[in-house]
C-alpha cells in the first residue's frame, strides 16, 4: 500500500498503525470511551449547547439553538456529497458554507479516510470473494442471526428504539444497514476510488457522533458522569424533528455508559464478520481457517475506519468467539433498560415481521423467526421476543428440514464436497429478503444509483448455486425465480 492521497489510479492512504494483539475486554472502560476523532468533529460544527436552567423544556430548547440543529442539517447534506471513495479526495463544499464547518469537515476527512496500517491486500481480497461466493447466505445471516444479535444490547436497542428506526420505520434502518454492508464488501469497496466503502462508513461515524452530541448535550469527554434529564412535555411537532427526538430523551451516561460508545460498536462488528462466520459453521458450511480470518479482517479494516479502537479487535475465529461471547454474557445479564422498558423485543418483533411479510408461502412465512432462534439459540430469540409461537406444523416442517438437510448433507458430500440443502434453503430465505427489502426502490431510503447498479451486478452472480448439482439449483429456482436475480428488485 502507498500512502498518497486517494485518486483514481492511486490506492487510499494507510495510517501508522501496528497489528493489535488479542483484545482484553474490559466493560468498565470500554463503555465509557467513544470516538474522539468523530466526537471533535461533531464538537467543532456544533460548538457549546445552550441549555436553559432548571426543567428543560423542548420547544425552549429548540428555539435557543437553531443556529446549532441548522450546522448539524447542513452537514448532512454535506455528507451526502461524499459519493464514492474518489470523492473524499481534495472534496471541498459549495460556496457560501460556514468556515467552521469546512474546516471541521477537512481536518476529519484527512484522518478518517486513513486506512490502517495492517491492512493486508491478500487477505482483503479474499474476504471479498467470501462475500461474492457466499452473498445470499450474508444476506439471510444479516437479517437472522447479525441484526437479532446486535439488538440483544440494551442500551443500544434503547437508542435504536428512541429514532424510532426498527419500530416505526423499520424498512428505513433496515435498508440503511444495507447500504453500508454492501459498499464495505462488494470488491474493491474498501480500497479503490470507485468504491464506496470508505465513503459510506465515515458518513455512518459522523452520524453516530451527532446522536451521542445530541442525546448529551456536548461532547462525551466532558460528560462523562452526566445524568441527562428528558425534556418536559415536548410537542408532536418538535418531535417530527429527529434531531429533536435525540435531544429530548436524556441519557443516564454515569449508569448506561455512552451512546454508542466502543463496547457497542464492536459488539456491533461482531454480528457482522463473527456471527456470520459462525452461522455458516451451525449450518454445516463453515469456512478455511485462511478464509474465516480473511472475513475478519476486512470486517476489522471496516470497524478501524468506523471509529473503533484496534487494541478491541479480534482477529481469529477463536478470540472473536471469546470476546462475543463475554459481551454478549453482559447483554443477557443486564436488566437495566434506559426509559424504564426494555425495548429489545419491539425490536425483534419489528425485525421478524418485516422479514415473514417478503416470503410468498404462508407455511415458509415463520422461517425467518425459526432460523433466527436456530442461529442464535434460545436465549436471544427469547430476549427479542420471539418465541415459539409459530404453528406447530411450520416448526415441524422446519426442524425436519434442517434435520434431514444436514443428514443429507454429510452424505452426500462424500462424492460431491461442495453439496449443501441447508445452503439451498438459506439462500432461498436470502433472495426474498434481497429483493423484497434491499433492491425495491419502492421502499423509504432509496439506494444510491451507484450502488444499487453494483449490486445488481454482484446480485446477477448469485442466481445459481455454483457448489449444487443442476437439479438442486431448480429446485431452488422453484422456490425463488428463474433467471437472474437482481431484475426481480428492479
Amino acid at each position: 500500500m502507498q500512502t498518497d492521497s486517494l485518486a483514481p489510479t492511486k490506492p487510499l492512504a494507510v495510517a501508522s498503525s501496528a497489528l493489535p494483539a488479542a483484545p482484553v475486554y474490559d466493560p468498565a472502560i470500554v463503555r465509557f470511551q467513544a470516538d474522539p476523532l468523530a466526537d471533535a468533529t461533531i464538537s467543532a460544527i456544533v460548538g457549546t449547547w445552550d441549555i436553559p436552567p432548571g426543567e428543560a423544556n423542548l420547544q425552549t430548547l429548540l428555539a435557543l439553538n437553531a443556529d446549532r440543529l441548522r450546522h448539524l442539517q447542513v452537514t448532512t447534506t454535506l455528507l451526502n456529497t461524499w459519493t464514492s471513495n474518489a470523492a473524499l479526495v481534495d472534496w471541498s463544499p459549495p460556496d457560501g458554507t460556514s468556515p467552521h464547518i469546512a474546516v471541521a469537515l477537512h481536518d476529519y476527512l484527512a484522518t478518517a479516510r486513513t486506512l490502517p496500517q495492517w491492512i493486508d491486500p491478500v487477505k482483503i481480497e479474499r474476504g471479498e470473494n467470501v462475500f461474492t461466493a457466499h452473498g445470499p447466505l450474508s444476506v439471510m445471516s444479516l437479517f437472522c442471526a447479525s441484526l437479532p444479535d446486535c439488538y440483544i444490547q440494551p442500551k443500544a436497542a434503547a437508542v435504536l428504539q428512541i429514532s424510532g428506526q426498527l419500530t416505526t420505520n423499520a424498512d428505513y434502518r433496515i435498508r440503511a444497514t444495507a447500504a453500508m454492508v454492501f459498499p464495505v464488501m462488494l470488491r474493491g469497496g474498501m480500497t479503490t476510488p470507485e468504491g464506496l466503502g470508505v465513503a459510506q462508513t465515515i458518513k455512518v461515524r459522523l452520524i453516530h457522533a451527532t446522536i451521542r452530541n445530541l442525546m448529551l448535550h456536548g461532547a462525551p469527554q466532558e460528560m462523562v458522569n452526566a445524568v441527562v434529564p428528558p425534556t418536559s412535555h415536548p410537542t408532536a411537532a418538535a418531535m417530527q424533528s429527529m434531531h429533536g427526538v435525540f435531544l429530548a430523551n436524556g441519557w443516564n451516561v454515569a449508569r448506561d455508559g455512552l451512546p454508542n460508545n466502543q463496547e457497542q460498536l464492536m459488539f456491533t462488528l461482531l454480528t457482522f464478520h463473527f456471527v456470520f462466520l459462525r452461522a455458516l459453521r451451525t449450518l454445516g458450511i463453515g469456512l478455511c481457517r485462511e478464509d474465516e480470518e480473511a472475513y475478519l479482517h476486512c470486517w476489522n479494516v471496516v470497524g478501524y475506519i468506523l471509529g473503533i479502537d484496534p487494541k478491541w479487535m479480534p482477529f481469529t475465529y477463536a478470540d472473536s468467539e471469546r470476546l462475543f461471547i463475554e459481551i454478549q454474557a453482559q447483554c443477557l445479564a443486564d436488566d437495566v433498560f434506559p426509559g424504564g422498558t426494555d425495548a429489545r423485543p419491539a425490536l425483534g418483533g419489528a425485525l421478524v415481521g418485516y422479514m415473514s411479510e417478503s416470503i410468498p408461502f404462508n407455511l415458509l412465512k415463520p422461517f425467518p423467526a425459526l432460523f433466527t432462534r436456530y442461529l442464535c439459540g434460545g436465549k436471544v430469540a427469547d430476549a427479542l421476543g420471539i418465541s415459539d409461537q409459530q404453528s406447530l406444523v411450520s416448526r415441524t416442517l422446519f426442524a425436519v428440514l434442517m434435520g434431514v438437510s444436514r443428514l443429507i448433507d454429510s452424505t452426500f458430500r462424500v462424492v460431491v464436497p461442495q453439496f449443501s440443502l441447508c445452503r439451498m434453503f438459506s439462500r432461498v430465505v436470502g433472495y426474498h429478503v434481497l429483493t423484497s427489502f434491499l433492491m425495491d426502490q419502492t421502499r423509504p431510503l432509496k439506494l444510491p444509483t451507484q450502488l444499487l447498479n453494483q449490486i445488481h451486478a454482484t446480485v446477477d452472480t448469485w442466481d445459481d448455486d455454483p457448489g449444487a448439482p443442476r437439479w438442486l439449483n431448480r429446485l431452488e429456482d422453484r422456490l425463488t425465480v428463474r433467471g437472474p436475480w437482481s431484475g426481480h428488485g428492479r
